[in-house]
């Protein structure tokens, strides 16, 4: 086994909570100068910058996953990642379609920039992003699943937008085998609270919106082996 140090949950430009700084390059970047072995772009309801973000992290020797922030139907967030950036895309149309469309007005929201690999602004996404989709959290991780990939639940310890605040429990049916906590100062109550986190292996990403928020290489992940297979492997846990 090995050790990396991961930030798996950042957002791009295309977020529109998203900075206008938070470019593919730069994430990449910034990525490389605090160290992280890993990252995971991880935008609302969208994997459409994630080409520009991979090709980006390659340059700096960086893995990078393809991935998303969900919004399900209960507006209840989670992390979906991918095995290979063909399945992530082709998880993004399935999500663009369950997508509640509502045009975004960037004066209010922000911007929402699809990048190219040469860290061009190439498209601008017309639908509000951070909208909630027809996606239910019960069978999410099933559907993450048939599309290749893993899926954990967000910030579980925030008091919106995350599995125990919006459901008020963890469905006892669940098949996630990681969590996702804003601040591992709240382990051990939710813990005491859900015993169905005890199995679970718990990790803490930046949720970054800003560069400098991108998370310093104080977490570290075991894998099998540096690449997206090990990590999304170490995540998923054993086959259910």
């Amino acid at each position: 086994m090995i050790s990396l140090t991961y930030d798996l949950h950042i957002h791009s430009c295309l977020s529109p909570c998203g900075d206008d700084d938070m470019t593919p390059a730069n994430i990449a970047g910034m990525a490389a100068v605090k160290g992280l072995d890993v990252i995971a772009l991880t935008d609302h309801n969208t994997c459409r910058n994630c080409p520009a973000v991979m090709a980006a992290a390659e340059e700096y020797g960086i893995l990078a996953i393809p991935g998303m922030e969900i919004n399900t139907s209960e507006e209840v967030h989670a992390v979906c990642l991918f095995y290979t950036l063909e399945a992530a895309m082709d998880f993004d149309c399935y999500v663009y379609e369950k997508l509640i469309k509502y045009p975004n007005r960037e004066e209010i929201f922000g911007k929402q920039q699809i990048y190219d690999e040469m860290d061009r602004v190439a498209a601008l996404e017309p639908n509000l992003l951070i909208n909630s989709t027809e996606i239910s959290f019960d069978g999410l991780w099933d559907l993450t699943r048939s599309f290749g990939g893993v899926m954990f639940p967000a910030h579980i310890d925030k008091n919106a937008n995350s599995l125990i605040s919006n459901l008020g429990f963890i469905p006892p049916d669940s098949q996630f085998a990681s969590a996702e906590l804003a601040d591992m100062k709240n382990l051990h109550r939710l813990r005491s609270g859900n015993p169905y986190l005890e199995h679970c292996k718990i990790i803490t990403n930046s949720d970054a919106h800003y560069l400098e928020h991108i998370h310093e290489p104080e977490w570290t992940l075991q894998v099998s082996e540096k690449s997206i297979r090990g990590v999304l492997d170490a995540l998923a846990g054993p086959v259910k």
